[in-house]
């Protein structure tokens, strides 16, 4: 049977309704939004005195089952088609005395002004909004006009819609202009997700009396099934909150359906502040052989841990899912500026919400279990958050690592899943002669992070591999000991220009950063220090270096690029791609020794950029020498300005390991897992 119209706008037609009804007979048609999903709001606005109109009520239960539950009583249904007024008289007239049904258009109503309480609108707007054609608009606001006419001042216009965007934005538009109070409450669906995807939403505008001037709109959005609303500050920023509920709506049913060929992810916001709160990784894993069991799990990482490989990379979470043995993992990262109650809490609160992403074929009951690491949520103290006009804003944070140990990290907001600097926290130790802690006294807290700087520890791959590419130097036994110039342009938490200080005894180290912030970070919170043979220049690295090649060649032994990119724009974040210009690049050759070595920090995700900054590199200096860093995406790049310190890739595990040797004197910490020959045993050269 065809109930569909044929255009549009045979939705505003008489004949229409008329044949619809009459084909469709006695069974009641709801467009969406049953009574029990609009309960909860209907109650918070509509009170038993009201007197309610419903308009375009077609042979919807929703008055019959208001009027059956109490909510109110006196209530008038108009609609366009005789057929479907006659129905409704017939099938609710002696049963509901108080109620009534009339033939009428809403678009040129009989009533007085100011007669109602409430106007209920299940579809109707939605019905005839179909288009932004200059006609239907002028109907709409003809519809517009007559609600507002008969409502008293107080009363509530109560639209029921799916809120595509034109039909929300032209109902908000139109009465905030008008002075009243608009509100959005999306409902909680009762009904089969498989059957209807999209959610339901109540507008609810309150008439208020038009105040001349500019009165601030109010315009308020309340999420499903939650009380207190969240304020916007224009109808696109209303529209923009609807649209992302939506988004979310249709995502959840199409996991419901089919496995996620790839990673979905998603914010979950805080109520009151808006800000995200939780983000949420969904994870299948095709090859695990499904069980009743191994259907689904939630994984929590713990907090300060989202950088690493495992948890923050596509591929790590596809790793994580197949060793956890799930169907679908949800791993769940949580965010600085939130505050967390524990796993138990954590639990309570997403139970509801991670039931939602549920893959297909989840038996009913299920229980989903909510796994960790050691099965905390982990540690993470904010030290220092500020803002730099360079770096933006950044905060310093201690962090929990696997086990004991303590990190301290720099990160910038504007990256927040990039670890820009870290080091190793140490634990206390007694001074000398300090008497040991009675066994009755109040121990510190097993989760306050420790405050010393481990500086033997280089917390980052690549500058282990950094200070590894040192051994190309010439003999690399009396190197620690040698009379070397190194320049490091970019200080971030400073740990690598101070491991170089600290290890290579005889070295004179200039370090140059461009952000003043930078500096102040370093000392303060990484326990960075300058002297005789450490010095800091406040200065853009590019100028600096043209400033050297001019007044003063050929001076450096090492010279370390790890610098990053302030322009996200670009697919490599290190460094910036005007370090790399061939111009630039020769007034670096020009101040670093002939015997020396030049070695740079390259990060970069665009293949064609990355070929053409080493076809470059290639062009500037005769030997050039890759470390790939195993699951990241920095690269280390060893250049050598004279073919003749060329080594066999083979030899230079050999070379670092006697550099290690050397580097380790006796009463100088060294960290068991920093194995210089281990971070040149796959280098190659290009």
């Amino acid at each position: 049977m065809e109930l569909l119209p044929r255009s549009p706008g045979e939705f505003g037609s008489a004949r229409y309704w008329d044949r619809f009804f009459r084909q469709r007979g006695q069974r009641p048609f709801e467009w969406y939004g049953a009574f029990p999903e609009l309960c909860p709001v209907l109650r918070k606005y509509v009170r038993p005195r009201d007197k309610v109109l419903v308009v375009g009520c077609g042979n919807s239960e929703l008055s019959e089952q208001m009027y059956d539950m109490g909510m109110c009583e006196d209530i008038v249904n108009i609609d366009i088609s005789d057929a479907v007024i006659r129905q409704m008289q017939e099938r609710s007239g002696s049963k509901r005395p108080k109620m009534s049904y009339l033939l009428m258009d809403m678009l040129q109503m009989d009533f007085p002004d100011a007669h109602f309480q409430v106007v209920l609108d299940k579809g109707t707007l939605d019905a005839i909004l179909t288009d932004e054609k200059e006609a239907t608009l002028a109907k709409v606001d003809r519809m517009f006009a007559e609600i507002s006419r008969v409502l008293q001042v107080g009363g509530r216009y109560f639209c029921v819609s799916l809120a595509q965007a034109h039909v929300l934005k032209k109902a908000v538009e139109y009465f905030s202009q008008e002075g009243w109070v608009v509100r959005v409450h999306q409902v909680a669906s009762s009904g089969d997700k498989q059957q209807f995807v999209l959610p339901v939403f109540v507008y609810v505008m309150t008439k208020f009396r038009k105040i001349p001037g500019s009165a601030p709109q109010i315009l308020e959005i309340f999420p499903e099934e939650q009380d207190k609303p969240t304020r916007v500050e224009s109808a696109e920023q209303l529209v923009a909150a609807v649209k992302d509920r939506q988004h979310y709506a249709l995502l959840c049913s199409q996991l419901s359906k089919t496995p996620c060929g790839e990673q979905v992810s998603l914010d979950l916001c805080d109520k009151e502040s808006g800000r995200p709160r939780y983000t949420l990784h969904v994870v299948d894993s095709p090859s695990v052989k499904p069980s009743r069991d191994n259907h689904f799990a939630i994984f929590i990482i713990p907090q300060g841990r989202e950088t690493e490989w495992l948890f923050g990379t596509e591929e790590g979470r596809r790793q994580l899912a197949a060793s956890a043995g799930f169907g679908r993992l949800v791993t769940v990262a949580l965010h600085r500026e939130q505050h967390y109650e524990g796993m138990a809490g954590i639990q309570a609160e997403l139970s509801g919400k991670v039931m939602e992403l549920a893959p297909p074929g989840l038996p009913a009951r299920q229980q989903v279990p909510f796994l960790s690491v050691g099965g905390d949520i982990g540690v993470r103290t904010v030290r220092h958050r500020d803002t730099s006009p360079l770096s933006g804003e950044y905060v310093v944070e201690d962090v929990k690592g696997d086990g004991t140990c303590y990190f301290r990290r720099l990160i910038f907001l504007r990256n927040r899943n990039v670890v820009q600097s870290e080091a190793r926290l140490l634990a206390p130790m007694p001074l000398p002669g300090q008497k040991k802690q009675r066994k009755d006294k109040k121990k510190p807290s097993p989760t306050e992070p420790p405050a010393a700087i481990d500086k033997s520890y280089l917390c980052c791959e690549h500058h282990k591999a950094m200070v590894a590419g040192l051994c190309l130097l010439g003999d690399p036994d009396p190197l620690p000991g040698a009379l070397l110039a190194v320049l490091v342009v970019g200080l971030g938490g400073g740990s690598l220009p101070l491991f170089v200080h600290d290890y290579f005894s005889e070295a004179r180290v200039a370090v140059v950063e461009i952000d003043p912030s930078m500096l102040e970070v370093a000392t303060r919170w990484f326990g960075f220090s300058q002297g005789d043979r450490m010095q800091v220049h406040v200065s853009d690295g590019l100028d600096y270096v043209a400033k050297l090649a001019a007044e003063a060649p050929a001076q450096y032994d090492a010279i370390m690029f790890d610098v990053d990119s302030k322009d996200l724009t670009v697919g490599m974040s290190c460094p910036p791609p005007a370090f790399v210009e061939k111009a630039f690049l020769q007034k670096v050759k020009t101040i670093l020794k002939p015997e020396g070595v030049f070695v740079l920090n390259l990060v970069c995700r665009d293949a064609r950029l990355k070929e053409s900054v080493l076809a470059t590199l290639r062009e500037v200096f005769p030997l050039l020498y890759v470390r790939r860093i195993e699951g990241e995406v920095n690269e280390i790049l060893f250049c050598q300005p004279s073919p003749k310190g060329r080594q066999d890739p083979t030899e230079l595990g050999t070379r670092a390991r006697v550099l290690e040797g050397a580097l380790r004197q006796p009463g100088r910490p060294w960290d068991s897992s920093y194995v210089l020959a281990d971070m040149l045993q796959a280098v190659k050269i290009l």
